[in-house]
């Protein structure tokens, strides 16, 4: 089943934003992100009615805030916001641009994304791990997508993961526009049963973004298993209401498909 994803990244304004979801042509994906150190309950009303009209994906935690939790806050957190929203989240994001070189010390970044997992799925729910694709624009070699997940995402993991996303922002990486269909083709010999897509895209260049949106959200990958997803991270910001233009080029571009 396709992914028509797309990311709130502020739940202020919440009539809007359900009245926008539900006006789409096809029932989207949302993903909420849990801001850091918040408790799970702020995000109840949000999630519940955001759920009627449309499919959730939970965000843990952005990876911007992972370094500020301990292995053991990472777990807590996830135990949380699990027992309050488990009803109501269809997929639980483990670890968000997991990657990352501002993530901080591998070790600790694989406890957090692992133990996230192992409490994701025994408890039976969806899992997805969110990849930061960084082709020729890391920091440290060991960071690259794909010789960090191979080195550092355990095999049950590999094996197990209902979803495995890309983030990728173009502007953050030179410009470069990879090609998709090798990357994804690469990364389902890693992930072999997961479904594939993007987990997070965007551009912050008012000028570049119905291009952007639109040249995402319409793209061909034939890999076995890929879903889309694209999650656009500036939903809330563009396209509520739907009355702004670029809820009609999000529109269009996935009754295109």
């Amino acid at each position: 089943m396709p992914l028509y994803g797309v990311t709130v990244d502020d739940i202020s304004g919440l009539s809007a934003i359900t009245q926008s979801l539900a006006s789409l042509p096809k029932v989207p994906t949302t993903r909420i992100v849990f801001d850091e150190f918040q408790p799970a309950s702020d995000y109840r009303q949000a999630a519940v009615a955001i759920g009627q009209v449309s499919y959730v994906m939970g965000e843990i935690l952005d990876s911007l805030y992972v370094p500020r939790y301990s292995v053991q806050g990472y777990r807590d957190r996830t135990s949380e916001y699990l027992a309050t929203l488990g009803d109501v989240v269809d997929i639980w994001e483990v670890g968000n641009e997991i990657n990352g070189e501002w993530l901080g010390d591998t070790a600790d970044v694989v406890a957090k994304m692992s133990g996230a997992y192992d409490l994701v799925k025994a408890q039976g729910k969806t899992a997805a791990l969110t990849l930061y694709y960084n082709q020729d624009c890391w920091s440290k070699p060991s960071n690259e997508m794909f010789t960090w997940a191979q080195a550092n995402v355990p095999e049950r993991m590999k094996s197990g993961l209902d979803f495995v996303l890309i983030s990728y922002y173009e502007e953050d990486c030179n410009g470069l526009r990879p090609d998709w269909q090798a990357v994804f083709q690469r990364l389902s010999v890693m992930f072999p049963a997961s479904r594939l897509g993007f987990g997070e895209v965007g551009t912050t260049t008012a000028a570049k973004k119905a291009e952007y949106l639109t040249r995402y959200y319409t793209m061909t990958v034939n890999t076995p298993n890929y879903v889309g997803g694209y999650f656009w991270w500036y939903f809330r910001e563009d396209m509520v209401p739907s009355t702004l233009p670029l809820w009609s080029t999000l529109s269009s571009a996935i009754s295109s498909r």
